[in-house]
């Protein structure tokens, strides 16, 4: 059988990113080293609080201060940490082709408010294909966690058995199994 919905997970598949970019551009805003900026977000878990939508924005950007000491542009470092996407251009004529099929699509995606918001306004694909978007900072579950899946399935429409996932990890097409999709790394 067909599935019904398709999601996309958005970083590796739809998009690439490189987070050492990331790391270079804050530093730079900050002043700091590139391994404080690495060290400042994962050290406790700030960038996971972030993505899973327990740290907003403004919080984010005051945390990351307080720990590395420095005093930095609010906008500047959002943007610093947020423009490090491109699109996936393999990707694209398939993503075509299954429009143009009919399937309806969304984005699955472990993502923070910063990243969602910077990545529809640069690429607008992402709007116009992809309508529905399960997003770790708005359920506030991370993949591999079932709940997101389940969020993921109720705002398609479709039961989880009904939905086709790809994602880059595989523990996170794992957890999507578990939960009743059909996916594949």
């Amino acid at each position: 059988m067909a599935p019904r919905f398709l999601y996309f997970d958005l970083g590796k598949v739809l998009l690439d990113f490189d987070v050492r970019r990331m790391y270079r551009q804050v530093s730079e805003v900050a002043g700091i080293e590139p391994d404080r900026v690495r060290e400042a977000l994962s050290a406790a878990g700030l960038q996971r609080d972030h993505e899973l939508g327990r740290v907003s924005a403004r919080d984010f950007c005051e945390a990351f201060c307080e720990a590395t000491g420095v005093r930095a542009d609010h906008d500047a470092l959002i943007h610093a940490a947020s423009d490090i996407f491109e699109i996936n251009a393999p990707i694209i004529p398939l993503v075509g082709h299954l429009r143009l099929a009919g399937y309806r699509m969304g984005v699955l995606s472990n993502t923070c408010q910063s990243h969602w918001e910077h990545c529809l306004r640069r690429f607008r694909i992402l709007g116009e294909y992809f309508p529905i978007h399960a997003l770790s900072y708005e359920i506030h579950a991370m993949k591999p966690d079932a709940a997101i899946f389940e969020a993921a399935a109720e705002l398609a429409g479709v039961p989880a058995d009904e939905i086709f996932f790809t994602d880059d990890i595989n523990e996170h097409v794992a957890g999507a199994r578990a939960a009743g999709f059909d996916a594949v790394q």
